[in-house]
């Protein structure tokens, strides 16, 4: 069995006159993130491998993350190729994993994560918004044998600020 849990990530600030790759989050983003988080924590879930662009924005999540839930920076990769807005590069990280991991976390970016949801999950999408979390099972020994999965949960910042 293997778990792919990816998390885009969360809302971003264009106020400032910086590139893409250092665009910072938004105080909604901030507050997003740990809300998703904290409802995440009452899985248990952890993560083998956490693996992150290397966006300011989506590293800044993966550390609220991380930090949360007690992840050792060692099992943290910065990871170029999650960079990716289109999610065929993503889709053939994935399938390039080591073996040894059985649990993955991936924070990175749109449309590629909204596609990746789509393609591996049984549960179609829209969109995946920012902050938004999917968890999605594969009953296969492999990483490059990965097709369709089974989407176990969703966890999007709006549902949890109506509760």
């Amino acid at each position: 069995m293997k778990t792919l849990v990816l998390i885009r990530h969360g809302k971003s600030s264009w106020e400032h006159p910086v590139s893409d790759l250092h665009r910072p989050l938004k105080s909604r983003g901030i507050s997003d993130a740990k809300l998703v988080c904290d409802a995440f924590l009452k899985t248990d879930f952890m993560p083998d491998l956490v693996v992150t662009s290397p966006a300011k924005r989506a590293h800044d999540i993966c550390k609220i993350f991380t930090n949360k839930m007690n992840i050792s920076s060692e099992n943290v990769q910065i990871n170029p190729t999650i960079y990716d807005f289109e999610g065929s590069k993503t889709a053939d990280f994935i399938k390039s994993l080591d073996e040894n991991y059985q649990k993955v976390m991936l924070f990175g970016h749109n449309y590629a994560f909204t596609s990746l949801v789509n393609m591996f999950g049984n549960k179609y999408i829209d969109n995946l918004p920012t902050s938004g979390l999917v968890m999605i099972n594969f009953d296969v020994d492999s990483w490059k044998d990965i097709k369709k999965g089974t989407t176990e949960l969703m966890i999007l910042p709006r549902d949890l600020k109506h509760k």
